[in-house]
């Protein structure tokens, strides 16, 4: 390897290891996605709250769920006893066979904590449930406060609320524990400002059990804990019982599934500059290497066929030699043996009978193959021969071939 190589590569090398140290050394923007995961650090996560669960329920046995609601019900076993599941995420989305399951769990007498945004179709209409939101184009500040005469002090959120709230209830089963206090714009209308009174937080009684629902799930998270909200959501779960309590790790908007190592590897920034340069460098490697060991492949020509110049050169020796007579004889001699290989004839005496024969089998008119027989005898007769006589027989058997 030059000297000129050694350089590119070393620049190449310093290069990278420059990108990937300021990677590692930046602050990484902070992420405001939705996570909900008991995992995530992140303002959207619920790192704090399942760290805290232990404190909020001294008395209940916590277990996390990493299985879907379907199978997780399934598997209980029959005598368990009563308890409470714990959902938070932006959407639950539950399909009919998990809404089943689910309602069956609740009808036994156990309890559900759902706290989102909206909920899938199968179970807001099984409870007969109607949930909005007002979007705007800033986010407003709103005032939450519970229903109860012991929790009198209202809770303010003005980030990541959508502004959900129940539009429809089904007041055969439904007690209202919470309300949403918030203002919208109306361009359209003289007051711009229209303020808004309704429900968030309920509970609905389904057979022996009861589903409290929540539509404020960011009030659990990382971001309006440190906020000091975290009576709000003391005051919300002081409705549940001391019972075994379940936290649903699955169904999260932030849930990470990592089927590979590589994929584990990309997620992570060092890990994933680290990746690359190996990459690179093996690339680099062969490149060079190949280029370094490559042996030059030889050009092989084929074979040159011969036959052609060797009869050009004796047609040619012939030619100036002037001996027409011998080379007539040859080319009769060739002409003769082909008809006798390709047609199969007797060409000993070449008379009437030749003629009729060769015409049928050549597909030549009998005028055609008289003039050529007759041209053939003609020559053998003749002791010396011209030049114009070699032309001739050369034209009839050239056009008799065609």
């Amino acid at each position: 390897m030059d000297k000129r190589s050694k350089i590119i590569i070393g620049l190449f090398f310093a290069v990278f290891l420059g990108i990937i140290i300021t990677e590692i050394v930046k602050p990484r923007p902070l992420n405001w996605r939705p996570s909900y995961t008991q995992t995530d650090k992140i303002p959207f996560g619920c790192h704090i709250l399942f760290e805290e669960l232990g404190t909020l329920f001294p008395d209940s046995e916590i277990e996390t769920v990493e299985e879907s609601v379907y199978d997780f019900i399934y598997n209980l076993p029959e005598d368990y006893a009563t308890s409470n599941y714990m959902l938070i995420n932006g959407h639950v989305s539950l399909d009919q066979q998990e809404t089943n399951k689910l309602l069956e769990y609740v009808a036994k007498g156990n309890t559900v904590f759902l706290a989102a945004n909206s909920f899938s179709y199968f179970l807001a209409d099984t409870l007969n449930i109607e949930i909005d939101s007002d979007y705007g184009l800033q986010e407003d500040t709103v005032k939450v406060s519970l229903t109860h005469p012991k929790f009198k002090k209202p809770f303010y959120f003005s980030r990541g609320y959508d502004k959900s709230h129940f539009t429809s209830v089904d007041t055969a089963n439904t007690t209202v524990l919470g309300y949403v206090d918030y203002k919208t714009e109306d361009y359209l209308d003289v007051n711009k400002h229209k303020e808004h009174h309704e429900v968030n937080f309920i509970k609905t009684t389904f057979g022996k059990g009861a589903f409290y629902i929540n539509t404020i799930p960011q009030a659990y998270t990382n971001y309006y804990l440190k906020q000091g909200n975290k009576d709000y959501i003391a005051q919300t779960f002081s409705y549940l019982k001391d019972d075994k309590l379940y936290w649903d790790n699955f169904k999260k908007a932030g849930r990470k599934v990592v089927s590979s190592p590589l994929r584990f590897v990309l997620n992570e920034e060092a890990l994933k500059w680290a990746y690359y340069l190996v990459v690179s460098g093996l690339l680099l490697f062969m490149i060079f290497k190949a280029k370094r060991e490559q042996r030059i492949i030889p050009i092989i020509t084929p074979k040159e066929n011969t036959s052609v110049s060797f009869a050009r050169t004796v047609g040619a020796l012939y030619y100036q030699n002037k001996d027409y007579t011998d080379l007539i004889q040859k080319k009769l001699n060739y002409f003769l043996a082909h008809l006798r290989s390709r047609y199969f004839m007797d060409t000993t005496v070449l008379n009437h009978k030749s003629i009729m024969v060769l015409s049928g089998k050549s597909g030549k008119s009998k005028e055609e193959i008289k003039e050529l027989i007759d041209y053939i005898n003609y020559l053998n007769k003749k002791t010396m021969h011209s030049e114009d006589d070699l032309v001739a027989l050369n034209k009839k058997l050239t056009a008799f071939k065609q």
